[in-house]
């Protein structure tokens, strides 16, 4: 890549940026449920046109769900953006958020095998999705006494990093950058019983077959072989989203039990899977899962 052009994607990614930020802070303003009510909106009309996902979308759910109709297909296309949105503002919300979600309702067959595991010392990895909002569940176990840490992928935008990395971090106790130094201090942080929490749900060019949705889908099985190896309680949660758009209610599933990592792998692709069903609306669409274009 030449200097120029080098410099060029800099001054893209700065005014994208500037703009990202102008937008937030705004936003802040506003009461909390009008904000999160209006960045729905603002990325479902505008942010989300202009950066093409109505398509990938569409695509997405004409691959995995055909049986549904034109009408459903545009009714989740504009609630996935709004999803989306929400959960930005929310993210960028801070104490706010934070507050609500502390209170919020926790339940689920894998609720106390978790807590179980955590009051004798075993390593914890919960497991969870680009599902409605998925910072929602750190409040919510810190006020169990469970405090997480968290495996994120670095952003391409440098300057949208730095606070994309402070706004977590208000939400988990450790961020672990997927980076070869991080992904070995999450190992480390596991090894010494830690809690991690980590999104499994995107595509992995060089991990196993599985199958997401109904349709073949390349998933990691680094978390499973970490669970094996470290025998760690592997716990699909989910934060899920209230039909108000503003409350949440955290699910804790079924632990997945310790056999070889293919199967274990399946296993977290299929309960996620049953979630994206429950509430397609929650999941996030606009990912390249099946890496259809």
């Amino acid at each position: 890549m030449s200097n120029r052009r080098k410099r060029l994607e800099t001054v893209g990614d700065y005014l994208s940026n500037f703009v990202f930020i102008g937008l937030i802070r705004g936003a802040l303003f506003l009461p909390y449920e009008t904000r999160v009510q209006l960045m729905g909106r603002i990325v479902d009309r505008f942010i989300s046109p202009l950066a093409g996902w109505p398509k990938r979308i569409r695509n997405n759910l004409n691959y995995v769900m055909p049986e549904l109709s034109a009408s459903e297909v545009k009714d989740l296309t504009h609630g996935v953006a709004t999803t989306v949105g929400r959960m930005i503002i929310e993210m960028y919300s801070g104490k706010e958020y934070f507050d609500r979600m502390y209170d919020a309702e926790i339940s689920g067959d894998g609720l106390e095998p978790m807590l179980e595991a955590h009051r004798s010392g075993r390593p914890l990895i919960l497991v969870t999705g680009h599902y409605a909002n998925y910072v929602a569940i750190g409040p919510t176990l810190q006020k169990l006494g469970i405090t997480i840490g968290v495996l994120y992928r670095p952003m391409e935008n440098r300057f949208f990093d730095k606070h994309y990395v402070d706004a977590i971090s208000y939400f988990s106790d450790q961020q672990f950058p997927q980076t070869k130094q991080g992904v070995v201090k999450m190992v480390r942080h596991i090894r010494k019983g830690g809690v991690m929490g980590i999104l499994t749900d995107v595509h992995a060019p060089e991990g196993a077959r599985t199958t997401f949705m109904g349709k073949p889908a390349a998933t990691s099985t680094v978390i499973s072989d970490l669970a094996i190896k470290h025998n760690a309680l592997l716990v699909p949660i989910y934060g899920v989203r209230q039909p108000n758009g503003i409350d949440f209610k955290v699910e804790v599933h079924k632990p997945i039990e310790l056999s070889d990592s293919l199967n274990m792998t399946q296993q977290i692709n299929d309960d996620l899977e049953a979630m994206v069903r429950r509430h397609p609306e929650q999941w996030f669409w606009v990912h390249k899962r099946w890496k259809l274009d």
